[in-house]
């Protein structure tokens, strides 16, 4: 059993914005195309599942879905509210470093609940309308300022802080191809691996081993919890020669071995 991949925006278009639609309530688990998410909620309740962990829909709130992820819907009630899909082709094409500072912040989010939404549905609104590439860059700006000035973030904040960093995490999020080698991801970034390790220890404080592992046992608990694939296809997937070298790995980061976690 492979885990879906849903795309829903076209490929020659960066940027949607759309109401989130209502006959959306239950949906099967899946991964996005290459493509950044954020989910407005301000009417609905149920539940929001995100790789391995479960949110409550308690509205207003915000969700954030990186495109390695893998998540679905259970909602009880009708929903109301935006989403917004964001592309790489449209961050790179932009020109405005403060906007891209904010994304960066935003994709190290979970969830959030706002204070305040008046504002945010407004701006919602005006992208919805937009198309001239500059607006929209200011309307962004504007959305993701107003997040931060009145939300209270309450899971995984990464904040990044270089461009080598940034690029390190797109380069895992691609999660078809992760390989358990430090070294093999500074070699395709054109540095070496203690000057990934110091960049990585600078921008969050943890070293590229730790960013690089993280990723691994993330990836191996979707595949866990969603595939019905064997561990050692799991293993071999994720780039270990055997698995009892992958069962070790695992049960050194959560203290379980992969058949514990998948039974439990």
């Amino acid at each position: 059993m492979k885990i879906a991949i849903k795309n829903k925006i076209d490929s020659d278009t960066f940027i949607k914005v759309a109401p989130f639609k209502k006959d959306i309530r239950k949906t099967e688990v899946h991964r996005h195309k290459s493509y950044f998410e954020i989910i407005y909620l301000s009417k609905g309740d149920g539940t929001h599942h995100i790789d391995h962990t479960t949110f409550q829909i308690k509205p207003p709130i915000f969700f954030f879905v990186r495109k390695e992820q893998i998540h679905h819907w259970d909602i009880q009630s009708v929903p109301e509210g935006y989403v917004l899909i964001i592309k790489k082709e449209f961050v790179e094409e932009s020109y405005d470093n403060e906007l891209k500072k904010l994304l960066s912040k935003l994709s190290g989010l979970v969830s959030l609940q706002p204070k305040e939404n008046e504002t945010i549905e407004q701006l919602f609104e005006l992208l919805i309308k937009e198309n001239n590439f500059t607006i929209v860059e200011g309307l962004l700006k504007a959305l993701f300022a107003k997040i931060f000035e009145t939300a209270n973030p309450f899971i995984n904040k990464i904040e990044t802080t270089t461009n080598l960093f940034q690029s390190y995490r797109d380069l895992l999020s691609k999660t078809d191809e992760l390989k358990n080698s430090v070294s093999h991801y500074a070699e395709q970034l054109n540095t070496t691996p203690q000057n990934l390790n110091a960049i990585c220890k600078k921008s969050v404080n943890l070293s590229a081993t730790d960013i690089l592992s993280e990723c691994i046992i993330n990836e191996a608990k979707r595949l866990l919890l969603y595939t019905d694939n064997t561990v050692s296809e799991i293993a071999f997937s994720l780039g270990f020669n055997d698995s009892s070298h992958f069962i070790k790995y695992f049960k050194r980061y959560t203290f379980k071995t992969p058949q514990l976690f998948r039974k439990e």
